[in-house]
């Protein structure tokens, strides 16, 4: 007889231990000068598991290879970048009240939201999930000193793919797709309607799939090279929103 896995754990329960990336607290106390003297930048990374890069080294996330290559195009950066508020298991309503907790202190030069994978999970419905979505995309907006051109939103990832998800036939994939693809549409359209930049990694996922290398050792998350495509894609919407000064 097949034995199941508490699968629970595995997106729910690990919330928990956190992970590499979350190292990087917004409770940090953020240098406004570099050792040059001049104006450097913060960034903000609000997220769950995708965020915090479980199961790869704390440099292997996206938003921490996300700052390496802004630093290699001469970005000047906070030495603290990226502070990030973000844990494994997180829906949107427990990363607000993360937020709320935490109390981050604007402005930032550049915030990036990464948020439902969990709430799809837990089988909440698309229409539950915008509103609370929207929510935060205000808050990230508002952290970003009101100018959301400085926000990137990244969509949900297709976890149905992963080897985690073909080793147990209570998921499928199909319904999986459908799913983040519903929740993906709503936080696109919100995202745009914001006047926020919307960068689709679904699509990569689903590319690399159960591919060797693709995914760390609990068969579901993202490796640290699949990261990387995530940050090179995100890397021009950086550096074009940076590149404009904005009034603190």
């Amino acid at each position: 007889m097949k034995r199941y896995r508490p699968v629970a754990l595995i997106l729910l329960a690990l919330a928990q231990w956190g992970g590499a990336c979350a190292r990087s607290s917004a409770s940090t106390a953020v240098r406004e000068a570099d050792r040059q003297g001049g104006t450097t930048l913060r960034y903000l990374a609000l997220g769950d598991s995708y965020t915090i890069g479980e199961g790869v080294a704390e440099t292997e996330c996206w938003p921490q290879q996300l700052v390496r290559m802004l630093k290699d195009d001469g970005v000047k950066l906070a030495e603290d970048a990226p502070e990030i508020i973000a844990r494994t298991g997180w829906t949107t309503d427990e990363l607000a009240a993360a937020i709320r907790e935490a109390n981050p202190k604007g402005h930032y030069d550049w915030v990036t939201l990464s948020i439902g994978v969990n709430d799809q999970f837990r089988g909440r419905s698309v229409e539950a999930y915008r509103p609370e979505f929207r929510r935060l995309l205000e808050r990230a907006i508002a952290l970003a000193g009101g100018h959301p051109e400085r926000v990137l939103v990244l969509s949900i990832p297709d976890w149905g793919v992963t080897t985690f998800a073909a080793s147990d036939e209570r998921f499928s994939p199909e319904r999986i797709a459908r799913e983040i693809d519903a929740f993906n549409a709503a936080a696109q359209a919100e995202t745009q309607k914001a006047g926020a930049a919307f960068l689709d990694v679904t699509a990569e996922t689903r590319a690399a799939g159960r591919a060797a290398g693709e995914l760390v050792g609990d068969g579901l998350h993202p490796s640290g090279r699949q990261y990387g495509r995530w940050a090179q894609a995100a890397l021009p919407i950086a550096r074009r929103a940076l590149a404009s000064p904005v009034a603190r």
